[in-house]
């Protein structure tokens, strides 16, 4: 049986925005548009190491994940699934901030935030619980892939209710630039990306301004922005 599309509520900045520009360079992709982009020069690694290095996140474009993907029940389409995107948004009374750092996680780089944000973390929150009703339940094989990483028992228990392990107690917001570095490289690339994040998009925090829709239409192409809705309420 060939698996359906795809679907994924994140945080994509603005695409106009000095960090989407630096965030799509890095992965040489824009996925608004859905087309490459120039990547950044200079990295120390070839084009093709570079393009590599950078492969799997490219496939899910620049973002944070706030509901991970997942296939739509069939009794929904994904215009009942932006509908709920635009309500959850409209519902928001104060627009999260952080103050970003570019940082390493488990060998790879992101941007995360310099201290914890409990606005962040509930957000995150509402999303997984918000859309939970259109999430068709995983498969087999998609659970076994999963377990296969090595899941710690309350993580293999967030799989079996939420989809995804890392929900909740488990969340860490963060906007991935690059996967899993050799340890050897993993200090140059990182000292690199966070100069180059320095020079282009400076000090200030980041506002989550936006709630976005992506979509994949199957698992061997990229995800893009369908949908978003703007979180405009402050308290």
């Amino acid at each position: 049986m060939v698996a359906g599309p795809r679907f994924a509520i994140y945080f994509v900045p603005a695409a106009d925005s000095a960090l989407y520009r630096f965030g799509a360079a890095v992965l040489g992709y824009n996925c608004y548009t859905g087309e490459d982009v120039a990547r950044l020069r200079d990295v120390g690694l070839t084009e093709t190491e570079w393009a590599a290095l950078t492969a799997e996140p490219r496939r899910y474009g620049f973002h944070a994940t706030l509901k991970a993907p997942f296939q739509l029940r069939p009794e929904f389409d994904h215009g009942d699934l932006l509908a709920d995107v635009r309500t959850l948004a409209a519902s928001i009374s104060t627009i999260p901030t952080f103050e970003p750092a570019v940082g390493l996680i488990g060998g790879f780089v992101a941007i995360v935030p310099r201290s914890a944000s409990p606005a962040l973390d509930r957000l995150a929150a509402d999303c997984i619980t918000a859309f939970e009703r259109f999430r068709l339940p995983m498969t087999d094989q998609e659970r076994s892939r999963r377990l296969a990483a090595g899941l710690s028992r309350h993580q293999a228990a967030n799989l079996d209710r939420w989809g995804y392990p890392y929900v909740f107690e488990e969340f860490r917001f963060h906007m991935t630039l690059t996967g899993r570095i050799e340890p050897e490289r993993r200090a140059a690339i990182h000292a690199f990306l966070q100069n180059e994040f320095a020079r282009r998009c400076g000090r200030g925090p980041v506002r989550l301004d936006r709630l976005a829709l992506a979509r994949q239409d199957h698992r061997d192409t990229p995800f893009r922005v369908i949908g978003h809705a703007a979180v405009s309420r402050t308290a």
